[in-house]
């Protein structure tokens, strides 16, 4: 399955390690990363009381439905060590399908593509970097005209 993007994110410890560790267990689930954005320091967004993350998009491959790719995620944040205190609140890895293909999905555990990536700069930059010509799905508008269109005005900056 081709132009699945996973979106990364950690606040909480060594961020740049949490984030490179999630990427790397994801092919002992038969995950295989075929490109990775660079990292970014992103301002809280929602709950402004944490500190900044670090942020990156991954597109894979994989045979796993998106079901069994959203469980998969769910693993890897909790053998990270992930706790799920405060809703979007700190923690030490977040992952999240962006999109699945050409896939919808609205069920209450899973919304695929992801329901508010049009809102989030911190998702919107590291895509565009890698696939700014990607077409959403069910908007029909590429990842660069989506980036210029957000109302997300949240910094975003290369990581050093």
């Amino acid at each position: 399955m081709k132009d699945i993007f996973l979106s990364l994110g950690s606040n909480i410890g060594e961020r740049g390690e949490n984030i490179a560790r999630a990427i790397a267990e994801l092919s002992g689930h038969g995950v295989r990363v075929v490109q990775k954005s660079s990292l970014y320091e992103t301002e809280p967004v929602e709950f402004l009381a944490q500190g900044w993350f670090l942020n990156c998009v991954v597109e894979v491959e994989t045979e796993l439905t998106a079901r069994e790719l959203m469980q998969a995620l769910l693993e890897i944040e909790r053998s990270a060590g992930r706790e799920r205190v405060a809703p979007k609140g700190p923690r030490i890895i977040d992952m999240d399908i962006l999109l699945f293909g050409p896939l919808v999905v609205r069920e209450a555990e899973l919304e695929i593509p992801h329901p508010r990536m049009t809102e989030r700069r911190f998702v919107l930059v590291p895509l565009a970097e890698i696939a700014a010509d990607l077409v959403h799905p069910v908007l029909k508008n590429t990842v660069a005209e989506l980036l210029a269109e957000t109302g997300d005005r949240s910094e975003v900056r290369l990581s050093s």
